[in-house]
């Protein structure tokens, strides 16, 4: 691994590692997304608690602090593979950020960032999806799960090359949804559009 490969690593952890949804919270004056609904710092909790404005704010940061690092590394023609491993640690500030005491959200959006410079085409299939099911069956995490066991193949089919990174931080997002395949499987798992109160814990 080279020098530079190394700097964005640590580049897109810290990247990762500001949380989104917890200033956006603040700036509009919402309650911390870690302490209400799902205690889940992400978009889907923050459409629950500030709606769809706020959510779709959150939604974009989060993904840009997937892109702009992954990005960043095609353009100084890091190998594919590195570039997975730049996309896991852009997810992993994201779960557990440095910034605000390793409490982090599942990386959906990162993920989705950082999968978005691969390209057009790819990421047109990942939302599609993910829509759908979520359409489907209203649960977002369930959506989430769908999406990003199909992801690897979508990547196979349109640029191989990518699979193995894609594949890699696919695996990290699903064992981030353990504690939600439980609650699937228990029919716990609160759906898109329930409100904050009463909620269990969600994605």
């Amino acid at each position: 691994m080279t020098p530079l490969a190394l700097v964005m690593i640590i580049v897109a952890y810290l990247l990762g590692s500001i949380s989104s949804a917890v200033l956006i919270c603040r700036i509009l004056r919402l309650p911390d997304p870690r302490g209400v609904g799902s205690n889940n710092p992400g978009a889907t909790n923050v459409l629950r608690i500030g709606g769809k404005k706020a959510a779709a704010a959150v939604l974009l940061c989060d993904m840009l602090k997937g892109t702009i690092p992954v990005w960043g590394g095609y353009f100084l023609e890091i190998e594919p593979v590195i570039l997975g491993v730049i996309a896991i640690a852009a997810c992993l500030g994201h779960m557990y950020p440095l910034f605000f005491h390793f409490k982090g959200g599942k990386g959906v959006a990162t993920a989705l960032g950082a999968i978005a410079p691969i390209g057009l085409d790819l990421t047109g299939m990942i939302i599609a999806t993910w829509l759908s099911v979520a359409f489907l069956f209203r649960y977002s995490s369930l959506a989430a799960i769908v999406t990003v066991l199909l992801a690897p193949f979508y990547t196979w089919m349109i640029k191989p090359q990518y699979t193995l990174p894609v594949a890699m931080l696919c695996c990290l997002i699903v064992f981030r949804h353990h504690q939600n395949i439980k609650r699937l499987i228990d029919g716990t798992e609160p759906k898109v559009g329930e409100k904050k109160n009463g909620l269990n814990k969600a994605s």
